[in-house]
């Protein structure tokens, strides 16, 4: 049996939601802004080597290492939600356990990053 509708009535709805390419940019912003992040948090650990803690906090109540690092962290968080929200997007093919996957990683994220974050304030607050 063939439908009335035409064959734009029956694509419409399943084309592209036009967000694609922002958070596909998204994404690459993100990642080239974790290259030079990621290399000043790794020369930091091995500056901090063998420290004690309160070496490391000390080292933590520095206002440009606590905003650095808190700044690392949310690009961090920023960037697994968009990646992990690629990936349950593309094989999660059941619309309401793939919604609520969606929901609870975006919950975990900001949650994990607001932890996170708070925890470098809590650091910065308390040495000095």
């Amino acid at each position: 049996m063939s439908s009335i509708r035409s064959s734009l009535a029956q694509a419409r709805g399943l084309g592209s939601a036009k967000t694609g390419v922002g958070h596909w940019w998204a994404q690459r912003v993100s990642a080239v802004a974790l290259v030079p992040l990621t290399l000043w948090f790794v020369a930091c650990l091995a500056s901090q080597l063998g420290a004690d803690y309160s070496s490391v906090t000390n080292w933590l109540s520095s206002p440009l290492q606590a905003s650095l690092l808190a700044i690392y962290l949310a690009a961090i968080f920023y960037h697994s939600q968009l990646g992990l929200q690629v990936i349950i997007e593309d094989y999660v093919h059941v619309e309401s356990i793939k919604i609520a996957a969606l929901i609870a990683l975006q919950l975990a994220n900001i949650l994990l990053g607001v932890a996170a974050i708070f925890s470098v304030i809590m650091i910065l607050v308390g040495a000095a």
